[in-house]
């Protein structure tokens, strides 16, 4: 594993874009503060770029690096949370611009799945995470189903965790809005 998260930093480093297992399902990633490769993420998957997409990252306290105030109900979400959350944060910040929602809100999930954090802990930057399909189509649910233009597409492909068959599931998704505001997505 550890030659496998070497190459895909060099890969995110060099502004490129990667397919990779994560907590939930397969995605497809790039560093979350480079505007080029967000572009290039929202090309391969046929996406208008007004659709924001969420990031991973290893570390809560990582947080504050990217999110101008962090509602205080966030942290306990984060706490009491027993499967992947991604927590849809107002006033985003240090983050692609073209990653952002209209509003300037980002998602972000605190990943504990093993490749993916220790990726995040190596690159040190949050990366871009979004299910490995064409806009509009099904999302894959392991790495055999997904699309070979998906895969011939992104500049690498991990080798690590492709033979696992197990159904993974998204993430629930939480809104916290400005004044306490909490809207459940998923």
């Amino acid at each position: 594993m550890i030659e496998e998260i070497k190459k895909t930093c060099e890969v995110l480093q060099a502004g490129g874009i990667i397919l990779y297992p994560t907590d939930t399902v397969w995605g497809i990633g790039c560093d979350a503060t480079n505007e080029e490769a967000v572009k290039k993420v929202y090309e391969l998957k046929r996406r208008v770029d007004n659709k924001a997409m969420l990031v991973l990252t290893d570390n809560p306290a990582k947080l504050n690096m990217y999110v101008s105030r962090i509602p205080d109900i966030a942290w306990d979400l984060i706490e009491v949370a027993d499967k992947p959350l991604t927590i849809i944060y107002p006033k985003a910040k240090n983050l692609a611009a073209n990653l952002l929602a209209d509003d300037q809100s980002v998602g972000i999930r605190i990943t504990n799945e093993t490749f993916s954090k220790t990726l995040c802990e190596r690159f040190r930057k949050p990366i871009v995470s979004t299910s490995a399909n064409i806009s509009g189509q099904p999302s894959p649910s392991n790495f055999n189903e997904i699309s070979e233009e998906i895969k011939a597409g992104v500049d690498y492909v991990v080798n690590f965790r492709q033979e696992e068959i197990i159904k993974a599931n998204p993430s629930g998704i939480i809104k916290l809005g400005e004044g306490g505001v909490v809207q459940v997505i998923r």
